[in-house]
């Protein structure tokens, strides 16, 4: 492990004013986002739009890396280049997802854990070849009646440090991504509770591991009334404790902090982010994003998965990735929408 390329490389993933593209959608995914946008579900189409995406002209301004999928770091550009090898090119990390999804947890009814661990090493060696200077590992933690179980949490912050190690022993940054799901009812507090319980678990077993905190990104989710409940927190609330779980959590040492948007709009994503860096505190880390539908939800509808389309679509994403960029600064405001509308 190489300590010093770790931190060159997680420091450059959370730069000021930059943020992560998550575009490595699972073809399951990717398929049924295409479905509902009435786009044909072939890989010549997936092809297509992740080479719409990484060809935005200015992205690099505001997008400081792309998490690619494994099928897209195997694809080359619509222009013939490797995807990983175009997009450093452009000035943007190139790195790659590598869990194999979320699966059920026996004996633990409606829970998840985390799968991909069998050969990683193997695969590591594998992707740096191809290009990836960084990695993603994401877990599902689920709230609901009597979950999430200790188990549960146990069993998803092991996976993911024996993840974090093993890609550091390959000289690629962890993007470590325990994510705290949306879905439900649950309240503000509730989620500020179990995002808690699972961050304190992660960081617990990443020191266990000897995972360095310096060479790692957290990608976190935020602390969020759940999609169901009655009383949905505002922009400010959801900034507050979000803020003050991962201060109680999260060691200093850690590179930087960048959301995940989890099921959130567009510009509700933006201005959540853009509220807590206007707070007037002293952080230990970056806050910035790793946004898939947040960032590419307008792009792909725009799209529709048509030629003649591509350079609106490529204006859009550039749009929402600037205001993003914006918001890591804390210089995001809502007319900025209205204006560029």
């Amino acid at each position: 492990m190489n300590r010093q390329t770790l931190l060159t490389t997680a420091t450059a993933m959370v730069a000021k004013g930059k943020g992560i593209l998550a575009m490595d959608e699972s073809t399951g995914t990717c398929h049924k986002r295409f479905k509902k946008a009435g786009i044909e579900e072939t890989i010549d189409q997936r092809q297509a739009y992740r080479d719409l995406l990484v060809t935005t002209p200015g992205l690099s301004s505001h997008i400081s890396g792309a998490i690619l999928y494994d099928e897209t770091i195997r694809q080359n550009t619509l222009s013939g280049v490797p995807f990983a090898q175009f997009i450093e090119k452009q000035g943007i990390l190139p790195g790659i997802k590598v869990d194999a999804g979320a699966k059920d947890l026996a004996g633990h009814p409606g829970e998840k854990v985390t799968e991909g661990l069998d050969g990683l090493r193997e695969r590591f060696v594998e992707y740096k070849k191809m290009g990836a200077r960084f990695a993603k590992w994401r877990a599902v933690i689920t709230i609901g009646p009597g979950i999430p179980s200790h188990a549960c949490i146990q069993a998803n912050a092991h996976a993911l440090a024996r993840y974090a190690a093993l890609a550091q022993e390959a000289d690629l940054v962890p993007i470590v991504e325990p994510e705290v799901l949306i879905d439900g009812d649950h309240t503000l507090e509730r989620c500020y509770e179990v995002t808690r319980a699972t961050l304190r678990r992660v960081f617990s077993e990443l020191a266990g591991q000897g995972v360095a905190f310096e060479g790692m990104i957290l990608k976190a989710s935020m602390v969020i009334s759940g999609k169901s409940c009655p009383k949905q927190a505002g922009v400010e609330d959801v900034a507050r404790e979000t803020v003050r779980c991962l201060l109680n959590t999260v060691p200093p040492a850690v590179a930087g902090i960048a959301f995940l948007s989890g099921g959130q709009g567009t510009q509700q994503a933006t201005a959540h982010l853009n509220a807590m860096n206007r707070m007037k505190l002293t952080l230990p880390w970056p806050l910035s994003f790793s946004y898939a539908r947040a960032l590419q939800q307008p792009t792909l509808e725009a799209w529709a998965g048509k030629k003649e389309n591509v350079a609106q679509a490529q204006k859009l994403l550039l749009r929402r990735a600037k205001f993003n960029g914006a918001a890591t600064l804390g210089l995001y405001r809502e007319e900025m929408e209205k204006e560029a509308a």
